[in-house]
Order: C-alpha cells, then sequence, then structure tokens
C-alpha cells in the first residue's frame, strides 16, 4: 500500500479566522487515530475548540509547538494512512519543504481553502468537535500514555533520512502538552516528568520551564535534582527559547519615554487581539451616537419576586425579560437589527434580516465575548434564560462555537453587574447597535407627584447614525424603558 503522508491543514475555523494559537497537542508522533479524533486544542480569537482529524492512521509528524501561533492553510499534522509503515516516510524533497518545514509558498496560500475543501471530501467533513459526521469517533487518545511519553522523552521520533536537526528538543515538546493543566499552560509536563519530580522530591512550582511557552521538561527537573538549592529562586534557563525568555529580559529595561523600569510586556493575542481589532474597526467605522434613559424597574422586580415566590426555580432572570423587551422593540424598530455594508465597487447598502440574533456581552478568564441567542425573537422569557445560561457557560468554559460566537444581529450588554451606572459603548461591530443596562439602585423618584424610594436603572444605546436617525433610537429605548416600567401590560401583549 502507497505510504505517501496526508497532511491536513489547519482548517478554516469559521467567521474569517486566519490564525490559531497551538495550546496543546492530542497526540504523539506514532499514535495510531482514527477519523475525527480530536488531535490539538488551539484557541482562536473566538473560543478554545478541539481539532478533529479527517483522516486515520499514524502520526507522522507535528507541524508546531505548544503556543505557537498558526495561519489557516499551513500544515498541521501528517499522518501515514492505514495499513502504511511508520518508519517509512518520504524524504523531504523540493516539493515537500512546505510540508516538513511547515513554511507556505504563495501558490501554496492561494490554494490553501481549495486544499482544505479537498481534503474535506477525502476525510470526514469535520472541520470542529461538534460540526461533523454524525456518529464519528470523538475519543481521546489512543496511545498508551506511560510508553509514549517515556520514549519520547528519552530521544526525539525517528526523522526521515538526510531532514533537517535544527532543534532537537523540539518534538519533545508536542508530547509533554500532553497532559495540560487547564488554566495554567506554563506548568504544562508529562506523567514522567511528575514522577521523576516527586521521586527526587522536587517541587514543580519552584521550576521555570525551558520549554516553549514556559513548558517545563526533563531536562529542567534533572537541573532542580542535581541542584536543588537553585530551585528555591528560579532563573531563566540557558536554553531557554526566545519567546520564553523575552518577558524576563524585558522586565529590567528602561522605557525611553516615562524611565520607568518596564515590569512585564504582555503578547496582544488570542480574545484581546480580537477584541481590540473589532473595537478599532467599530470606532473607525461607525459614526456612532448615544441615548441614555434612567428608568424605574420597581415594577419588573415585584412581578419577578412574585413569580420566585410561585416558581422557585425556573424564574427566569432579570436579564432573560428584558432581552424578551428587546426583541419585542426591535420588532417595531427593524433598523436597529441591520449591518451596514460597503461594496468593493464604493456601493453601499444597509442589509435587514427576517429574525433576530441577540448577543450578550459574557465576561470570561480569556476576555469580553459575546455569544449569541439564535432566534431570540421566538423564545419566551423563560427560554431565553435558559439559553443565556447555557451559553454563558460554554463561553466561559472556552467551547462556544465560532457560530454562537460572531452570529449576533444586535447586542445586549449587561454592564451592572460590574457596579456601574452607564457607559458610552462600543459598537460590537458588524452590528449597528448596543443596548446597555446600568446597576439597579434606590433612587428618589417621583411617584403621582410625590417623592419615593424607587428601583432605578439606565439604559444606554450606542447605534450607528448611518441607518437610522435620533428619532427611531429614542423610540426604541423609550419602548424598552416603558416595557420595564410596566412589565405585566408588556408581555400581555407580546
Amino acid at each position: 500500500m502507497s505510504s505517501e503522508l496526508q497532511v491536513f491543514r489547519l482548517p478554516d475555523l469559521g467567521e474569517g479566522l486566519t490564525e490559531a494559537e497551538l495550546v496543546n497537542w492530542l497526540v504523539a508522533v506514532g499514535d495510531q487515530i482514527k477519523v475525527d479524533q480530536p488531535i490539538a486544542e488551539v484557541e482562536t480569537a473566538k473560543s478554545m475548540v478541539e481539532v478533529p482529524s479527517p483522516y486515520a492512521g499514524t502520526v507522522a509528524e507535528l507541524h508546531g509547538q505548544a503556543g505557537e501561533t498558526l495561519d489557516v492553510g499551513k500544515p498541521l499534522i501528517s499522518i501515514a494512512p492505514v495499513g502504511a509503515t511508520p518508519a517509512e516516510p518520504k524524504a523531504p524533497a523540493a516539493t515537500d519543504d512546505a510540508v516538513s518545514t511547515g513554511v507556505v509558498t504563495d501558490a501554496e496560500a492561494s490554494a490553501a481553502a481549495e486544499t482544505y475543501r479537498t481534503e474535506e471530501k477525502a476525510g470526514s467533513g469535520n472541520v470542529l468537535i461538534g460540526y461533523g459526521t454524525p456518529g464519528g469517533v470523538t475519543g481521546g487518545r489512543t496511545r498508551p500514555r506511560k510508553g509514549s511519553v517515556a520514549v519520547v522523552d528519552a530521544a526525539p521520533p525517528v526523522a526521515a533520512p538526510g531532514a533537517s536537526v535544527a532543534a532537537p528538543e523540539a518534538p519533545m515538546e508536542p508530547a509533554v502538552a500532553g497532559t495540560r493543566i487547564p488554566g495554567k499552560l506554563s506548568a504544562v509536563i508529562s506523567p514522567l516528568v511528575r514522577k521523576m519530580a516527586r521521586d527526587h522530591g522536587v517541587s514543580l512550582d519552584a521550576i521555570n520551564g525551558s520549554g516553549a511557552s514556559g513548558l517545563i521538561m526533563r531536562r529542567d527537573v534533572e537541573a532542580a535534582i542535581s541542584a536543588p538549592e537553585a530551585s528555591a529562586a528560579p532563573s531563566a534557563p540557558a536554553q531557554a527559547p526566545a519567546e520564553a525568555a523575552a518577558p524576563a529580559a524585558a522586565s529590567g529595561d528602561l522605557d525611553g519615554r516615562t524611565g520607568l523600569a518596564v515590569s512585564a510586556r504582555t503578547p496582544v493575542r488570542g480574545v484581546r487581539k480580537a477584541v481590540a481589532a473589532n473595537m478599532t474597526k467599530s470606532r473607525t467605522e461607525i459614526p456612532e451616537a448615544t441615548v441614555w434613559v434612567d428608568v424605574d424597574a420597581t415594577a419588573l422586580l415585584d412581578m419577578r419576586a412574585e413569580l420566585k415566590k410561585r416558581s422557585p426555580h425556573d424564574t427566569p432572570g432579570l436579564l432573560a425579560f428584558i432581552a424578551r423587551f428587546v426583541t419585542a422593540g426591535l420588532k417595531k424598530y427593524p433598523a436597529l437589527n441591520t449591518r451596514f455594508e460597503t461594496g468593493t465597487d464604493g456601493s453601499q447598502e444597509i442589509v435587514g434580516f427576517d429574525g433576530i440574533n441577540l448577543g450578550f456581552a459574557a465576561q470570561t478568564d480569556r476576555g469580553l465575548v459575546v455569544p449569541s441567542v439564535r432566534n431570540a425573537h421566538q423564545l419566551s422569557a423563560r427560554e431565553l434564560d435558559a439559553e443565556i445560561r447555557r451559553l454563558t457557560a460554554v463561553a466561559r468554559e472556552g467551547k462556544a462555537t465560532p457560530t454562537e460566537l460572531g452570529s449576533g444581529t444586535f447586542t445586549l450588554n449587561n454592564y451592572g453587574v460590574f457596579g456601574v451606572d452607564g457607559s458610552a459603548a462600543i459598537i460590537n461591530y458588524p452590528e449597528v447597535a448596543m443596548l446597555g443596562v446600568g446597576r439597579i439602585i434606590d433612587k428618589p423618584w417621583v411617584v403621582n407627584g410625590e417623592l419615593a424610594v424607587r428601583k432605578v436603572t439606565e439604559l444606554t444605546l450606542a447605534f450607528d447614525h448611518r441607518v437610522c436617525d435620533g428619532e427611531t433610537a429614542a423610540g426604541f429605548l423609550r419602548y424598552v424603558a416603558d416595557c420595564i416600567e410596566n412589565p405585566g401590560g408588556a408581555l400581555a401583549d407580546m
């Protein structure tokens, strides 16, 4: 049987994303893998996702190390087909340079999309876990953990004859990254390294890993064993990669403008990079305006308290009720549920939608993300509450799909949870409006000509002045405010 390697390139992860950070390999060279088996964890600007293999066979080569940023369309993994001899990969030739080194020529880059589509047809068609072939294998690793890791830690995998040996340690790191401690990439270590540290009484917390992104390698533990006093005050290893050593070196630099010592340099990537780009584009392209109003939310809180007495376990949250009012308001003022597009020829048009995908801002450990409730206009307050809770959970776990994070048509932002009253929000590009809700606090309020203490919140609407004028924006804002002040009557009409 032919032993020609099947090269799987980093797929299009959706929503125009062009790169992803390789967080963790889930397989190692020599592993037997199945179709749709997760092979790597990557972090995009949207979420953390598992990439499945469209091929079955033996892992021949891993193109990249944990912590490295890979472009869509570049080789991710090379797989020897089922039945092929793993020890017979082809030596790199002129036509194989892009595969063996990870470098893609201009011609290959332009053909990356077509290559990917071809591979989809040849494989499973699975782009991300949860999208692929029904009944596909979604199991974890198939290799024996101890044997595989021990071999990889002991020596690098066998390379093709004549292959360049530029970084002897590099092949070890994907396997070492195979046992990742969630939320702490710098502490990624293999079972063998953990056992070695435990047997010799070495604290891994005191070790500064010399691998990519601070991975703790076998050599680090050996160094700590031979010089235990050094582990108490670890310093940057002499052989640490440039990107790992850079933050330590930068911390002693003097800033030319302020004269102060630089304490840290944090690369802008992942969610933070996406947020920065999106917000910059929004501010640059959208001529936004803002209107706001104070609202008496006492009746809404009283109504919810009454519902909670009757049904303590499934009473919708306040955000769900406001979301219901927002979807009703967008039906009355559809100009705010649109998108402003400029064609390549300079033509402009406002795109309207038959439906509402309601986004809401969710704070996560990875940054602010905006999952969206699809077809929110069809859901009741209870159904909206359930979907908001579900999407918040998957977003905080980093498991929200690109579709869930990038398909909104209008955003609702509850910044009151941060203890603030108002905000000059930046519109979530390419949407045209965002409604913000401030904290609900006791304030003096005139009721029937008399002063009273009421539960008051502030609503703020930022809108794209290209799609509508202030009258439309104010009409929508006043509609939502009236619904909050008279929730019973509003819900009865919906």
